[in-house]
């Protein structure tokens, strides 16, 4: 356990302003998001979702945190039902729209939750 803490300052959600920026603004961004036009709403949605991946990506490639190596590709994949629905593919309405906000958030956190339990925080 001697790499525990070089990982963990390698974190960053280890840092409040570093973990803000990375996830806490995009998430805030989706959550105001849904108070624009749809077309708006999902340009912000996927800007966000590519920069929450790429922070994740990034973060597990620089501490090896269990779960940015899932949430990372989970939040890119994510992108293609807010384009459906952006490009209108799918019609929903705001109640739609906040559903796929809950699973987007709700399901990284599940992840997180899950494949950290499972395998620990760094792996």
């Amino acid at each position: 356990m001697t790499n525990a803490p070089i990982q963990t300052s390698r974190d960053w959600l280890g840092s409040v302003h570093t973990s803000a920026l990375a996830w806490w603004m995009p998430k805030t961004a989706i959550f105001a998001g849904l108070f624009v036009p749809v077309t708006v709403r999902a340009v912000i949605w996927i800007v966000a979702l590519i920069w929450m991946g790429i922070a994740c990506i990034l973060n597990a490639k620089r501490c090896n945190r269990t779960h940015c190596r899932y949430t990372g590709p989970y939040y890119l994949a994510m992108i293609l039902p807010v384009m459906a629905l952006g490009a209108g593919l799918v019609t929903v309405g705001i109640l739609g729209w906040f559903c796929l906000g809950v699973i987007i958030v709700g399901g990284s956190g599940l992840i997180w939750w899950a494949t950290e339990r499972t395998w620990g925080k760094f792996s």
